[in-house]
């Protein structure tokens, strides 16, 4: 069969970057520090190709997928992390032409959260990782790896707080004692989607359990899924403690995230990402930011 892919494009024509293949799930199984635990991964794999080829033998790709996700049944993996470097690695190995590979990949994760021991139940957050494989001149292969992680919670807007405040004094002049200055007030809220990643230098591993406690940090509140009457006024109660514009999740996160991770070194970079469902307007507010861990570690110790 002639191999169309192996053709010659059209001349002046340009190498592509990433082509490849989107969409695709498996079931991988991860080594925790006390249990298996199979993820649902939803991946995409892709390489480079170069402008004397007109295709991608695109099969290759689903094959390497395939052949490395398959076997953690039996040998698993330490992370999704671990397994997107092992395809990224392969897939350099079974396209020659090729000179870099990207693999992405989610899964849904869950952990035992809860307002109270008594509500504590499987919480919901999804897991992220990336690894991009580059060929040298020379024929070695590097790999960087990028781990992240999301959950859902919740923020309350100080802004619109102060402003309830100053017009809720005028009518209940009480509320001017000093002692009452740390009073919760009613403001708006909104359902907060909060995203941190790291990339990871060789050798190094972090936790993903602690990454998402990290980003609950950094929120005014985390949500549950069970939440009696008295558990929902202690949970807006402690969101309004603990209000934040989108400004204030990413520079907690970040502030957080230089402390929490001393294994680090300084040239990890870190991106945060957020965005806040609005409740007062027809539109989302979003920020983000990366920075070295060297950087987040430096401001961290400035006044």
């Amino acid at each position: 069969m002639k191999d169309i892919h192996a053709m010659a494009p059209p001349r002046g024509s340009l190498r592509l970057r990433r082509v490849g293949v989107a969409g695709l799930k498996k079931p991988l199984v991860v080594a925790r520090p006390e249990h298996l635990t199979t993820l649902t991964a939803t991946f995409s794999v892709a390489v480079d190709l170069p402008s004397d080829r007109k295709g991608s033998d695109l099969s290759r790709n689903a094959q390497v997928l395939a052949e490395v996700v398959d076997q953690t049944s039996t040998h698993p993996v330490s992370g999704l992390e671990a397994a997107c470097s092992v395809i990224a690695e392969v897939l350099l190995d079974r396209h020659p032409s090729a000179r870099e590979s990207a693999v992405h990949a989610t899964a849904e994760y869950f952990l035992a959260r809860g307002i109270s021991e008594e509500r504590r139940s499987l919480e919901n957050y999804l897991l992220i990782a990336d690894a991009r494989a580059y060929r040298a001149e020379d024929g070695a292969v590097s790999v960087i790896r990028t781990i992240g992680v999301e959950a859902v919670g919740m923020t309350a807007c100080p802004c619109a707080m102060e402003g309830c405040r100053e017009q809720l004094t005028r009518e209940f002049p009480l509320l001017a004692d000093p002692s009452l200055a740390e009073l919760p007030i009613v403001t708006h809220n909104q359902r907060n989607r909060t995203r941190l990643s790291i990339e990871l230098p060789a050798g190094i591993e972090v936790e993903a359990d602690e990454m998402i406690s990290v980003v609950e940090s950094a929120q005014s509140s985390p949500t549950y899924a069970i939440l009696k009457r008295g558990d929902e006024a202690q949970l807006v109660l402690n969101a309004h403690r603990h209000p934040r514009f989108v400004e204030d999740v990413v520079r907690e996160l970040l502030s957080h995230t230089g402390r929490q991770f001393p294994q680090l070194p300084d040239s990890a970079v870190v991106t945060a990402e957020t965005r806040s469902e609005e409740s007062i307007h027809k539109y989302d507010v979003e920020a983000s930011h990366s920075a070295t861990i060297g950087e987040l570690r430096a401001g961290s110790s400035r006044p």
